[in-house]
């Protein structure tokens, strides 16, 4: 249901619809993969595996990131997966990950932005079997406390 007013559509929504799209969206954020500081911790610097992208902004990540991770802003992931391998490499200095990439793990300052991006690489595909893009829910701002940074 909605109205016409200057120009602009206004819809109402129902009880059952907001119901309905919140229930929508929370199994979309259960449905994320996490993964944990510990494991995280495990993986940087010892796994060849891992590839760890940073989805913070030019200027958040002057001031600090994990060791390792690459570079690709939020808004911007979609369009970096969906580039071609030799493209990919131009832009971001490194090898674009496989499809069935083991560890491809996302992270922003306080998760949101990560979530959004392992979602959308979710979308295009990189989820297979067991292994498959996760969001580190923690954060940058869990990583710099601590690693006391």
């Amino acid at each position: 249901m909605g109205d016409f007013i200057d120009g602009t559509v206004r819809t109402y929504w129902t009880k059952e619809d907001l119901e309905a799209c919140q229930t929508e969206m929370l199994t979309v954020r259960l449905a994320t993969k996490q993964i944990s500081y510990e494991d995280l911790k495990a993986l940087v610097g010892k796994s060849q595996n891992l590839f760890l992208v940073d989805v913070r902004t030019k200027e958040e990540v002057a001031n600090g990131r994990i060791p390792g991770s690459v570079h690709i802003p939020v808004d911007t992931v979609g369009t970096a997966l969906e580039m071609n391998p030799e493209e990919f490499l131009a832009k971001y200095g490194v090898t674009k990950p496989p499809l069935d990439a083991p560890e491809l793990v996302f992270y922003c300052r306080i998760g949101r932005r990560s979530e959004m991006a392992t979602n959308k690489a979710h979308s295009l595909g990189y989820v297979l079997g067991y292994t498959n893009a996760r969001n580190y829910a923690g954060a940058y701002k869990q990583w710099s406390e601590k690693e006391g940074k």
